[in-house]
């Protein structure tokens, strides 16, 4: 088994542009498009939205992060693979590589290289606040 050891940040693409190393639900709003299948949001994910209905997950502004990026080094079938922290907590879910980290396959660059993570935050929203199944989260322990 491999493990990968990474550091959550942001970095810089190019001259001048730097990306965040987390986006929240106020990007994903400003992105929404109903004319495009990608970019809708459901009725029920806006209202919680407006209502700014985070529960628990929110962080210490009131925002409700989705994602966030780190130094793994990722390939090609690692998405749904757990992400954790230090201490062995899991803190999200790989499902992506940035665009500048598709060619980490050749040559890893630490410095471009980011993978993309659900942030656990998120997911425990959807699993309580959105889907209603708050439930399930009485089976877990919840390290805050």
């Amino acid at each position: 088994m491999r493990v990968a050891y990474g550091k959550v940040g942001g970095y810089f693409p190019r001259d001048a542009v730097f990306y965040d190393y987390y986006t929240t639900l106020d990007g994903l709003m400003e992105k929404e498009n109903p004319l495009v299948e990608e970019f809708t949001v459901s009725p029920k994910l806006k209202e919680l939205y407006q209502k700014k209905d985070y529960g628990q997950f929110a962080d210490k502004n009131n925002e409700l992060r989705i994602a966030f990026c780190a130094s793994n080094h990722t390939t090609g079938g690692n998405s749904g693979s757990p992400v954790l922290n230090g201490e062995g907590q899991l803190i999200g879910t790989n499902f992506d590589r940035n665009w500048e980290g598709t060619m980490s396959d050749i040559m890893y660059n630490p410095d471009q290289v980011r993978n993309i993570i659900l942030d656990i935050h998120y997911t425990l929203f959807v699993i309580d606040k959105y889907a209603g199944a708050g439930y399930l989260l009485d089976e877990m322990t919840l390290v805050k």
